[in-house]
């Protein structure tokens, strides 16, 4: 593709950081710790991904267990205790499997996710996507489209790809494996909130347990044409207000924009069955109303690149541990996948005795690339590996391990492939990464954060 003759502008750095979800907000924090100049390049206005554009919950920072371990740590802390100090966050008990959850306002943490990117003297460019690539020996010509300004291009000396589609790594030639190849894609989910909810009355009338009766009794009669048998329903920090996780889209390539726009339409459609469903069937929900849809459908995968190491189920179900490993997980495999008989449900495996599996550095890092880091969802995994290691406590690990690698590999003038592990684990050990199973179990009650 020619870009030469349409290129409005162009801007040179260290570091360039696609996408600035969970996994590319660490990375361009973790990063800027460094004498170099980092930049920060998002498709949308603001920053957070699917943080702040679908959910209100992190998981991953404890094992889902009756004697839960708090595995990660460092910068992804600093998140957290933003959110604390501003009373925007609770720790919500073990529901629905995945273990304790870190609620908080999500519009809060769009804020909260600025301010830290500007004080780390992040440079920043919203509204930005990338539509090419060139390169040159390692160096990377990254061109990107800006509504105002056209077509401008980010050289940089070290990439890393935190796009989730892996859209640089496309872009570059790099090899990476499209999800619903050889497995069937994990479902896309349009998340919605309700105002008005009595959750005194909910709780009372049996609260989960209820609404998953009930969930089932209206799919199995079809008078409401719910499209899965069970979901989630919980509460907000925002009084009397309710997040779901209960649509389920199936069927659509995200990757294309008749199978995103159909996607898209899908998710809404669902949506407002389920408000209907909440209104007549669950208790508390008789006045309770839609106030905000996610800003675009929950995509849980696409591409996933094909690194140095792959991580395989059978390395989180055995926990193993690699020498190479820059940080933990300890969730539980959760596929959302289509049924034989169409229904979407979601299939669960834990890792044995509430344990945590480590993971390589070396699944950061593409095959066929010298100056490249993969972060997020489209890390080096194979489709049951990454239904465990995609929630964002470990995303944002993941960027953590790669900003501080870019900075290391400048220092050194050594690629990606051949930094000192010693020293990356040395230095995320420094900031308060934990890379070895606690034995301490932690502080989940339900008020407060802990980051030790």
């Amino acid at each position: 593709m020619e870009f030469s003759t349409s290129i409005s502008r162009k801007y040179r750095t260290d570091i360039l950081v696609i996408g600035s979800g969970s996994a590319g907000s660490i990375a361009a924090i973790s990063a800027s710790q460094g004498k170099y100049k980092v930049t920060l390049a998002e498709r949308y206005g603001f920053a957070g991904g699917t943080s702040t554009q679908m959910l209100d919950t992190f998981y991953g920072f404890f094992t889902p267990s009756e004697s839960p371990r708090k595995i990660v740590g460092g910068i992804p802390d600093w998140v957290v205790n933003e959110l604390n100090k501003s009373g925007d966050i609770f720790l919500r008990p073990n529901t629905y499997g995945a273990g304790t959850g870190v609620n908080y306002n999500p519009e809060k943490l769009k804020q909260i996710w600025d301010r830290l990117l500007v004080k780390s003297g992040v440079e920043l460019f919203y509204h930005s996507t990338l539509v090419s690539v060139e390169k040159t020996g390692e160096i990377s010509i990254c061109v990107f489209f800006h509504k105002g300004i056209g077509f401008f291009t980010i050289t940089a000396k070290r990439i890393i790809d935190a796009s989730g589609d892996a859209d640089y790594c496309h872009w570059a030639g790099l090899r990476y494996e499209k999800a619903g190849e050889n497995e069937p894609a994990q479902s896309m989910t349009t998340t919605f909130r309700m105002s008005n909810v009595d959750l005194d009355v909910y709780e009372a009338a049996g609260g989960k347990k209820m609404l998953k009766a009930k969930m089932g009794e209206a799919y199995a009669s079809g008078e409401h044409p719910l499209p899965r048998k069970e979901g989630s329903a919980h509460e907000m920090c925002q009084p009397k207000c309710i997040s779901t996780v209960a649509v389920k889209v199936v069927d659509f390539d995200p990757l294309t924009p008749e199978g995103i726009t159909g996607a898209e339409i899908e998710g809404r459609r669902q949506s407002f069955i389920f408000e209907d469903f909440f209104r007549a069937e669950v208790p508390g929900y008789e006045d309770a109303k839609i106030i905000g849809l996610s800003h675009q459908i929950g995509v849980r995968e696409t591409r996933r690149v094909f690194g140095e190491y792959r991580l395989t189920k059978e390395d989180c179900m055995t926990a193993r541990q690699f020498e190479d490993q820059v940080f933990l997980c300890g969730a539980p495999i959760e596929d959302h996948r289509k049924g034989n008989d169409g229904n979407s449900e979601t299939y669960w495996q834990y890792v044995p005795e509430g344990g945590s599996y480590g993971v390589p550095y070396r699944t950061l890092i593409p095959q066929q690339s010298m100056n490249t880091w993969v972060v997020g969802r489209c890390f080096s995994a194979t489709h049951d590996a990454h239904a465990s290691c995609r929630s964002m406590a470990q995303t944002m690990s993941m960027g953590q391990a790669a900003g501080f690698a870019a900075v290391q590999s400048l220092a050194r003038d050594s690629d990606a492939k051949n930094i000192s592990i010693s020293d990356l684990q040395t230095t995320l050990l420094e900031v308060g990464a934990i890379l070895e199973f606690p034995s301490k179990v932690a502080d989940t009650s339900r008020d407060g954060w802990s980051n030790n």
